[in-house]
């Protein structure tokens, strides 16, 4: 054989073209601990307030999910033109019993002009911080000034990161917890234990909320359920209401939507999947987007209740695969590069570059 059949036969090398960076579970737990998860948190507010002020920039489309009788399936796609961004993610209450995360996820950005992706990460734990950022942004909006007291009615995988959000970015100082499960609120507790918080158990919905200007329900259950009465929610409080995020999937009494002034991320898929499913078609909501620049007013009244009705909507992920694309430019190493794209030396000639691998 001769050199020049040796080097014909060498596998070729991938290219700068073909690597993109991958951030795994690990590298998202200790990139969230080097930036600190209060600073995380209030970053990816700012950074998810920043887009909803340019909301008209980007493509909007609800979710495309698969529905079974145990979960969801879900793609949720936007762009503003310059990146576009998608996340993969699941929803299966059912799931702890058998030892697997309710929510998992992952989501690529991508550069619109020639479509490479810049980034392939894990979205378990970022959705888990973006969508605590989703709820203390809506606080920030509606929630009465100077909110101390936080009820957290669901002690489940978010729990910790709403009531550590609403601390960073609301300010509250105490929270006040409980989950049907006993063991849930034990363990929100003891994670809580040395956040700041003044951290308080209850054994009811009713006990929680009890003083409380801010109310955030995030059940698991897939079903019609009811875990806040009209008569547990007094004038002025705010509530986060974001466990509903599925056809079928409600947490609220609808009396409470009656008399609440309702805000929702994106009317054609909060319809579907919120709380206002609950509702006649012609009920009345305003889009989050519309407070933060500004074209509308949020709370009107220091007695008014007002309600965030989240489902988590793709923008929100944009803004978080945004925020972790820039966070990777200073933070060294926090990526992995995935031999990703094929890029071979003639772009026409894919099959060469698939022959000349043969060892």
């Amino acid at each position: 054989m001769t050199m020049t059949d040796t080097l014909q036969t060498k596998p070729p090398v991938p290219s700068a073209q073909a690597f993109v960076p991958f951030v795994s579970v690990d590298a998202m737990m200790r990139l969230v601990h080097r930036i600190g998860l209060s600073r995380a948190l209030t970053e990816l507010t700012d950074r998810i307030e920043g887009d909803f002020r340019r909301w008209p920039a980007f493509d909007k489309t609800p979710r495309v999910a698969a529905h079974s009788d145990i979960g969801v399936i879900e793609l949720m796609p936007t762009s503003d033109g310059v990146h576009y961004a998608f996340k993969y993610v699941n929803g299966h209450p059912s799931n702890t019993r058998a030892g697997l995360q309710t929510v998992t996820a992952f989501g690529v950005l991508a550069r619109v002009e020639t479509g490479y992706p810049l980034l392939f990460a894990e979205m378990t734990l970022l959705t888990a911080l973006r969508t605590a950022a989703t709820s203390a942004l809506a606080a920030r909006h509606l929630a009465p000034k100077r909110a101390k007291i936080m009820a957290m009615i669901g002690n489940g995988a978010q729990a910790e990161f709403q009531a550590l959000a609403l601390q960073a970015v609301v300010g509250i100082d105490t929270v006040r917890l409980y989950d049907s499960d006993p063991a849930a609120t034990e363990k929100c507790a003891r994670n809580l234990a040395d956040s700041g918080l003044r951290v308080i158990p209850c054994t009811s919905a009713e006990e929680a909320v009890a003083g409380a200007q801010i109310i955030t329900t995030c059940t698991a259950d897939k079903r019609l359920a009811t875990v806040l009465h009209d008569n547990m929610v007094g004038a002025g409080v705010h509530i986060n209401a974001i466990g509903g995020d599925c056809p079928g999937k409600t947490e609220l009494a609808p009396a409470i939507l009656a008399r609440a002034r309702t805000f929702v991320e994106y009317p054609p898929q909060t319809r579907i999947e919120g709380e206002i499913q609950q509702m006649p078609a012609e009920y009345p909501v305003t889009e989050l987007w519309q407070v933060v620049t500004g074209q509308t007013e949020g709370r009107a009244s220091a007695d008014q209740v007002t309600l965030f009705d989240g489902v988590g909507f793709a923008i929100e992920d944009f803004s978080a695969l945004m925020w972790l694309h820039e966070a990777l430019a200073t933070e060294a190493g926090a990526a992995q590069m995935l031999d990703l794209i094929a890029d071979p030396d003639d772009p026409r000639d894919l099959y060469g570059m698939l022959m000349r691998a043969r060892v």
